[in-house]
């Protein structure tokens, strides 16, 4: 079974500063993987270890994705292989974008039997990507999945909603976005990231998948700003349930917020 996982290298939130005019900084920020794909690689190798195959890692973007402490770190965690698609282009890349191109660099790959993806990313978390990438590989797509399950070449997923879980079962090849609680992601020994220098690594820009003038964003990134500070109350109320609801209830009008 071969499997292509896809991630995303962002600011690390622990490294990122809101300034005082709103304005935020990402100079002291390390790259790391997205938190939300940490589960994605997971779910692949957990498949592959019950099922046989390889597990193929794919990410796009700009140069910080040449970083090698990265590129280590994404192979000790259990791919046998890691695909990158680095360009200036990719740097600021919208979902259609950067579905666009990994399309484009997972059907120069070549064969493979399940596409699965993060439930959104860290920094923007449009969780829109799997699901625009599954309908231009045109492929059954499951996205809020929670669980799952290969038997007799098929694909068994529990999917996550508000109120119920649904069970779903597809062929293959499919494209899958799995959720934070499908599993607890390993951490990689010291074997892991030694063995993880020797994995092969391709490196690919878009000419290189024929997108070079083609591939375009259609979402423009006019500014990002921090949310506004404002110091807390810090009101306590002291009295019976009932009066300290209504009591709350007359603060909150106060505040515009009933």
């Amino acid at each position: 079974m071969n499997i292509i996982v896809c991630y995303k290298f962002v600011p690390d939130p622990e490294d990122i500063i809101a300034k005082p005019d709103g304005s935020i900084s990402f100079e002291q920020a390390e790259w790391v993987i997205s938190e939300y794909d940490l589960m994605a690689i997971e779910t692949a190798v957990q498949l592959v270890e019950a099922h046989g195959g390889k597990v193929m890692a794919l990410s796009v973007g700009g140069s910080q994705l040449s970083n090698s402490k990265g590129k280590k770190d994404v192979l000790s965690r259990g791919p046998d292989e890691l695909y990158l698609v680095i360009d200036d282009a990719l740097s600021e890349s919208d979902t259609h974008l950067t579905a666009q191109t990994l399309a484009a660099a997972i059907r120069k790959m070549g064969e493979f039997d399940l596409v699965i993806c993060g439930e959104g990313s860290a920094d923007l978390y449009f969780q829109q990507v799997g699901l625009q990438l599954g309908e231009l590989l045109g492929l059954p797509t499951i996205n809020a999945v929670s669980k799952v399950e290969v038997a007799d070449g098929k694909l068994i997923v529990d999917r996550s909603l508000e109120d119920e879980v649904e069970v779903l079962e597809t062929v293959l090849p499919a494209v899958i976005s799995v959720t934070t609680d499908i599993n607890q992601p390993r951490l990689p020994t010291m074997k892991e990231i030694l063995k993880a220098g020797k994995k092969p690594i391709t490196e690919w820009k878009l000419s290189d998948l024929e997108l070079a003038g083609k591939a375009e964003k259609r979402i423009e990134v006019l500014n990002v700003r921090s949310p506004k500070q404002v110091d807390r109350k810090r009101i306590k109320i002291t009295a019976k349930p009932d009066e300290a609801v209504q009591t709350l209830i007359g603060y909150l009008s106060k505040e515009g917020v009933l």
